[in-house]
């Protein structure tokens, strides 16, 4: 029988990139034949996100695109919250709406759930001899350190823990109960991934094409102290 990836957007203020995102995930052949299911949730943007993305759709009957929208702007965790609840694939991806990641490495990750020898695959930006944009030094340092903080408290060894490209079993991310509606979303789901009876995790080098502040990169300092602070929670205080 046909798989199919999930593959959910969340989009905040991204009129100027959704299309040319979208033109990317359809270009992507993937593996055996696996089919694609697009799921975009617009996190109630200011700008013409919405109207981008149903001309996409009008111009592109046959791509399988799912379009919801929240009615007050809740986060990019609760807009994944809303894209996975609706995922009906076998594997799921998350994919930024923005262009700092390239789809037609989905493949990367898609191979080992094929396999079947992972349950959950990470795209670590460190690792690996794909291109990387030369950008902040302290933004590294914070991701870097992150990581290791989440580490020591799951007992993993992975590269890059606040990735975006994530790539799970259906089945495996529905069965979590998340909560985090913004930015804690990355070290919440692998605190609580990581305590799942013979979960297999596997990691896998990917490109970054990283985007500036005045290009539109939406973290700052205050979503480093709010993952550090989900990364205490989550591991210590709260581990369901």
């Amino acid at each position: 029988m046909t798989k199919k990836l999930s593959i959910i957007i969340p989009a905040y203020n991204e009129e100027k990139t959704i299309h040319l995102i979208l033109n990317k995930v359809k270009k992507v052949v993937l593996l055996e034949e696996v089919q694609k299911e697009i799921i975009i949730v617009n996190d109630c943007s200011t700008d013409e996100t919405k109207k981008s993305i149903h001309n996409y759709m009008e111009e592109h009957p046959s791509l399988s695109i799912q379009y919801y929208e929240h009615e007050i702007n809740k986060g990019k965790g609760a807009a994944l919250h809303t894209g996975i609840q609706k995922a009906e694939g076998d594997f799921l991806i998350i994919q930024d709406a923005d262009l700092e990641y390239d789809p037609q490495e989905y493949n990367l990750l898609l191979k080992p759930m094929l396999e079947n020898v992972a349950d959950v695959v990470y795209g670590s930006r460190f690792m690996g001899g794909n291109p990387h944009r030369i950008l902040f030094f302290w933004h590294s340092i914070g991701n870097k350190f992150l990581t290791f903080l989440s580490n020591a408290f799951t007992n993993l060894n992975l590269t890059d823990m606040e990735t975006c490209y994530k790539m799970f079993r259906t089945e495996t991310i529905q069965s979590l109960q998340l909560k985090e509606k913004r930015f804690g979303f990355e070290p919440e789901v692998t605190a609580k991934i990581s305590r799942i009876q013979g979960i297999r995790i596997y990691e896998v080098g990917i490109s970054y094409y990283g985007r500036t502040y005045e290009e539109g990169k939406k973290i700052n300092w205050k979503d480093g102290f709010r993952a550090l602070y989900c990364i205490l929670k989550y591991n210590i205080f709260s581990k369901k």
